[in-house]
């Protein structure tokens, strides 16, 4: 029987009882059971954690918080803390964690056969510090009335001046356009990337707001011509069935950015196990689960994500209607790596 227990996590309030109970019980049970701390709050996934216990009898037992929240509680817990997994759902914070000792490396040969090199970090020697498990692409809205393809298939013509007055697009503080703006600037450079955002933010057409959707909502609106989101976004709004949904799809083209130079940019959920995890046969069982083709298909069939894992065929069909595209090989661990310095760029540039 799958026991799924949810709690949001305000700040760094202690673990419900049920999840104290788990530590003072005997070894024996604990053994069938995984303490988890994720930052996916996707109701689809609730398939993937029954379909996990089914398969191995284990026991999830899960507490929910964003990325930020649950590796504040991982520094707050420390020994004490019961997590053995943990999700996230960015690069730059996967890459903190890593750097603040929060996680443990681990070898599990399935894993280093299934997921390539660019979405595994850490020591080589001693296994990944954490796995990408599944990927989406940061590509490009545009007002077909407005503009072609043409005006917007690179990044770096988000700063042309063509496009003054033009581009919606959320916080740049927020992970996802940290994470890509760590990747431009793994392939342009420091000064170059300062001066790009630079140019973001002179043509903007509003101050940064709102979530993905509320940019491609923006885009089909006219309240701007150009926008910058997560392919998921998009395909969610594809698989809609109400009329205002397929309106906005119908108005907008999207792009896949620098096809014809270093690839569109992805970045990654993600998983790891706890410094100080109890069940760490149960933890790498679960990452083995999660990189296998049945959870790898269920990630793509119910939150319209990319795969990771080689080998494994997309048949959603909001994804295969993107077609396929290039993506960047960039080894992901970089980008998170440069995410602190782009920080003070933004903060330079006043991109809030």
């Amino acid at each position: 029987m799958t026991d799924n227990r949810r709690s949001v996590l305000p700040g760094l309030s202690l673990l419900g009882a049920t999840v104290l109970a788990l530590l003072a019980a005997p070894a024996q049970a604990q053994d069938a059971v995984l303490n988890l701390y994720s930052a996916r709050h996707y109701q689809t996934d609730e398939a993937l954690y029954a379909n996990f216990t089914k398969t191995t009898g284990i026991r999830i037992n899960r507490v929910e918080a964003d990325d930020a929240g649950i590796l504040a509680r991982l520094q707050a817990e420390g020994a004490s803390s019961p997590a053995d997994v943990i999700l996230l759902v960015d690069a730059a914070r996967l890459w903190r964690g890593e750097q603040q000792g929060l996680f443990q490396p681990f070898k599990s040969a399935l894993v280093e056969q299934r997921i390539p090199a660019q979405f595994r970090a850490g020591d080589a020697g001693q296994g990944p510090q954490w796995v990408g498990v599944s990927t989406r692409a940061r590509f490009i809205v545009y007002d077909k009335t407005k503009f072609k393809a043409s005006d917007v298939d690179t990044y770096e013509k988000l700063a042309s001046p063509a496009l003054k007055g033009q581009i919606c697009i959320r916080s740049g503080s927020h992970p996802y356009n940290l994470s890509l703006f760590g990747s431009l600037m793994e392939h342009l450079g420091a000064q170059p990337t300062e001066a790009w955002l630079k140019g973001v933010v002179a043509n903007l057409a509003r101050a940064p707001k709102g979530g993905d959707t509320d940019q491609i909502r923006g885009v089909a609106s006219g309240e701007c011509g150009v926008a910058v989101t997560n392919t998921y976004y998009f395909a969610r709004l594809m698989r809609s069935t109400k009329p205002e949904d397929k309106a906005v799809v119908d108005r907008v083209g999207v792009v896949f950015p620098n096809q014809s130079s270093w690839g569109t940019h992805v970045n990654i959920s993600g998983a790891a196990i706890a410094r100080n995890a109890r069940n760490r046969d149960a933890a790498v069982k679960f990452i083995e689960y999660l990189t296998g083709e049945e959870a790898q298909r269920m990630l793509a069939d119910g939150n319209n994500e990319y795969t990771t894992a080689n080998g494994v065929k997309i048949t959603n069909p909001a994804l295969t209607s993107l077609g396929n595209f290039k993506s960047e090989t960039v080894p992901i661990a970089k980008v998170g790596a440069n995410t602190a310095q782009v920080q003070q760029m933004l903060d330079r540039v006043g991109f809030k």
